[in-house]
């Protein structure tokens, strides 16, 4: 190991880019005898981090219309407990997540106002509050979780926080019998009165990502590479170079590791634009025209998600930011999933009525979203950070705010939480509530561990109890 102290700040600079780098050993200070600081020089006050430095991450992703519960329950508690149906295809890293079950979201309830228990859903999901029922322009709901820990802590990184999505879903109009589209297509609030749009084009979340040296020559930059096909590596070659020339042999190998990780994700978002303009059967445009949001998004879910998770895992290993959400589709969506089979809309299939070939869907789907999200938990346990892997470092949460799609119950909730929470928090487990409980106690014990001070956020009657064994 390099005895070379490196700040955790430092970039990799180029023509209209900025690269940050992932947690190397050089920057984690070394005592006297060689031992692991007890944080890193640069840690953040407030902000939760490990023993060797790492920060503290949160990811909220949400999931549309439910699910088929009786196939999302497991059975017994505790780790000696049994994947449902519906998990199965997150067996692999069981041991990596817990599921929470009797947690509950009040206010999607109608309390009355009527039927739109999809645009409830999805406002009150992150916001724990009631959404003004409107289709204009005077909604009003509640600052989101990921928006407060954001407050706290986003002037640590240089993205307070990044909303990610895969279907931007329209902002104004009635969507769900009275309610506001912005309602059912938003899941960040930054305010009573505010979503915080997400971003739905792998390119331009990129671009964010590496942008650097002002618009212009950000902009400068991404026409160089899109007229010469150059590669955001090549922009900063000089500094790269130079920084080997000073690492370490593992600090070598992580740097390589971690660059070759970007040129990957750098090559899909180029094919899903090839392929986008194929199928247009239009001849290559300008620069200017090239990353277009029709041109730059992947064509199937697959892809698209998966190049959503990798660039965010890409967001928190370069510590950009340190916290995101992620919201799968709008509550109400009527995707079909041709890819495993499923051509019949997911909200149609919902409401199944007990019709076995559309409850058969209904599971398939659910196993699908698992799978997909199996793949952002794998990819934040393969990099490897500091004193254990960035998945250590993170709170990870996934879930509907309805309970069963048929019912369109706001109680027993589809909830799962991964990652060690920089050790405060005990995966692998299958913990039971008492029913009803509030959603948003779970969220007031993931800002407390994000060095929130608040002791009540949305409907929440306490931090929640059993997060460690």
């Amino acid at each position: 190991m390099s005895r070379y102290q490196l700040s955790r700040r430092t970039m990799l600079r180029g023509l209209g880019t900025a690269m940050a780098l992932p947690l190397l050993d050089a920057m984690i200070p070394q005592t006297i005898g060689g031992g692991l600081a007890r944080a890193a020089a640069e840690a953040v006050a407030g902000g939760a981090t490990s023993a060797a430095g790492a920060p503290l991450r949160m990811a909220m992703i949400f999931l549309p219309n439910g699910v088929h519960y009786e196939d999302w329950t497991p059975t017994g508690e505790g780790k000696d407990y049994t994947l449902s149906k519906s998990l199965e295809p997150l067996a692999d890293v069981k041991e990596d997540f817990s599921v929470f079950t009797g947690l509950a979201l009040e206010n999607a309830k109608a309390l009355g106002d009527g039927p739109g228990d999809h645009a409830r859903s999805a406002a009150a999901f992150l916001t724990g509050a009631h959404p003004y029922k409107t289709s204009g322009r005077n909604i009003r709901i509640g600052i989101s979780v990921d928006q407060a820990a954001a407050n706290a802590i986003g002037d640590q990184t240089r993205l307070p926080s990044l909303e990610l999505g895969l279907d931007k879903g329209a902002m104004a109009g009635n969507c769900d019998s009275g309610y506001s589209c912005a309602y059912s297509n938003n899941i960040s609030w930054s305010s009573d009165t505010t979503p915080v749009p997400k971003e739905i084009n792998p390119a331009a979340v990129f671009d964010r990502l590496f942008g650097g040296g002002g618009d212009k020559a950000a902009r400068e930059a991404k026409e160089r590479r899109m007229k010469y096909r150059k590669s955001i590596l090549d922009f900063v070659a000089e500094d790269t170079n130079r920084l080997n020339g000073q690492l370490g042999t593992g600090d070598k190998h992580k740097l390589d590791e971690f660059q070759s990780s970007i040129r990957e994700i750098e090559k899909r978002i180029e094919h899903a634009q090839q392929l986008v303009i194929q199928n247009q059967q239009q001849p290559i445009k300008p620069p200017d025209d090239f990353a277009r949001p029709s041109e730059a998004r992947p064509e199937k879910f697959e892809e698209h998600i998966k190049l959503m998770w990798d660039l965010l895992a890409l967001a928190f290993q370069m510590d950009i930011t340190r916290v995101s959400t992620l919201m799968v589709a709008g509550d109400g969506t009527n995707r079909s999933y041709t890819s495993i089979g499923i051509t019949e809309g997911h909200h149609s299939l919902s409401h199944h009525g007990g019709d076995k070939d559309k409850v058969e869907a209904i599971r398939k789907i659910d196993r699908y979203h698992m799978e997909q999200f199996g793949h952002f938990i794998k990819r934040l346990k393969s990099i490897k950070e500091a004193d254990g892997t960035l998945l250590d470092h993170c709170m990870v949460m996934a879930g509907c705010g309805i309970g069963d799609g048929n019912r369109h119950n706001h109680n027993d909730l589809p909830i799962v939480l991964a990652g060690k929470g920089n050790g405060t928090i005990t995966p692998g487990r299958h913990v039971k509530y008492n029913r009803d409980t509030p959603l948003c106690n779970l969220y007031l014990s993931m800002l407390q561990r994000m060095g929130v001070k608040d002791q009540r956020f949305g409907d929440s009657t306490g931090a929640l109890a059993n997060l460690t064994a």
